[in-house]
């Protein structure tokens, strides 16, 4: 496993994330903690979460699993760099009572500790905003994070799903504050999806954030969609999201490119994509979300895949990005 410095910190992680979004919904508890075991032998050391994962009914169930693999010693919190999230609602219906969503300093306080609770650890290393909250002053943010950091129950602070202007503006305000700041950007980001690269990367980049790529695989479908639908028929075919995008031709067009090319070089759709990503300026590693052992193995092959200029190139012509902000948009 190859490591890297999260942005602008001290702090070593591997350049592959561990996603645990389907521990729980999808995998069984026994089987997460045998995925995050074989992460962790491979060198994975830095694990992601949230406190809404398990969804619905049973939100805050993912942060449980962790939490009794922890629980099972032989240094695996000791080991693992711990990222959870803040945010999102905790009521199954998302009709939370009032103060007990998003980022006030109320709700940051409560939401902390609930989170320690359900991991069963006295600190997180990386504690992350879900969302940015509009409502709510950086000022009150920043005052509400620096008392957990004092506490010791936080050790760097994150941002997800931040436009490029949010992090400028909440780096500099903390800046005023003498405070570290934000230090990593989990954003969509992948090949079909390069958006990011307008203002969000540039920006982290600016300020000395690393960059977290969530849904690396757009959603499995960089992961050889149009391959598995004709191999597995009704059984193997993308659903959700997914199934709504193949329904583009343009994007069937630039898959089926992508699937021939990767065939030609006689590599796997999904190491590629991941791969790619390790190329890309700021990236710190992507998050892959595995339902199984054989998910996990696949990543991992990620790390070790040398792609060359000229298949760099083949890559760029299928994917063009977006270009810089404000060429991307302006003359």
């Amino acid at each position: 496993m190859e490591y890297t410095q999260l942005g602008r910190t001290g702090l070593k992680v591997s350049r592959l994330v561990l996603g645990t979004m389907n521990f729980g919904p999808l995998t069984e508890e026994a089987d997460s903690h045998t995925i995050m075991d074989s992460a962790l032998d491979a060198g994975v050391n830095f694990f992601d979460t949230a406190n809404v994962y398990g969804w619905g009914e049973n939100k805050g169930r993912t942060e449980e699993i962790v939490g009794s693999w922890f629980a099972k010693g032989g240094g695996r919190r000791e080991k693992t760099v711990l990222a959870t999230k803040v945010y999102g609602s905790m009521d199954a219906n998302n009709a939370s009572w009032p103060n007990e969503d998003k980022l006030s300093a109320l709700n940051i306080r409560r939401a902390a500790d609930a989170s320690l609770k359900r991991l069963g650890t006295d600190y997180i290393d990386l504690y992350q905003f879900h969302h940015i909250d509009r409502a709510t002053p950086w000022d009150e943010i920043w005052q509400a994070i620096d008392v957990l950091v004092q506490q010791g129950k936080i050790l760097y602070v994150g941002s997800s799903n931040f436009a490029g202007w949010n992090i400028a503006q909440a780096n500099e305000l903390a800046a005023r504050r003498g405070l570290l700041g934000l230090t990593s950007e989990q954003c969509l980001y992948n090949l079909a999806e390069r958006r990011a690269e307008m203002e969000v990367i540039p920006a982290a980049q600016a300020y000395g954030l690393g960059v977290i790529p969530w849904s690396p695989l757009q959603g499995g479908l960089l992961g050889g969609a149009l391959r598995k639908e004709r191999e597995g028929g009704a059984s193997r075919s993308a659903t959700g999201r997914s199934a709504d995008a193949l329904k583009n031709t343009a994007l069937r067009e630039k898959l089926q490119a992508y699937e021939d090319l990767v065939a030609k070089h006689g590599l796997e759709p999904g190491d590629v994509a991941l791969a790619w990503l390790l190329t890309r300026p700021g990236v710190t590693g992507p998050i892959v979300g595995p339902r199984t052992t054989e998910q996990l193995d696949s990543a991992l092959r990620a790390v070790e895949l040398e792609l060359s200029a000229e298949f760099l190139a083949e890559l760029e012509e299928i994917f063009p990005g977006p270009g810089p902000s404000p060429e991307a948009f302006a003359w």
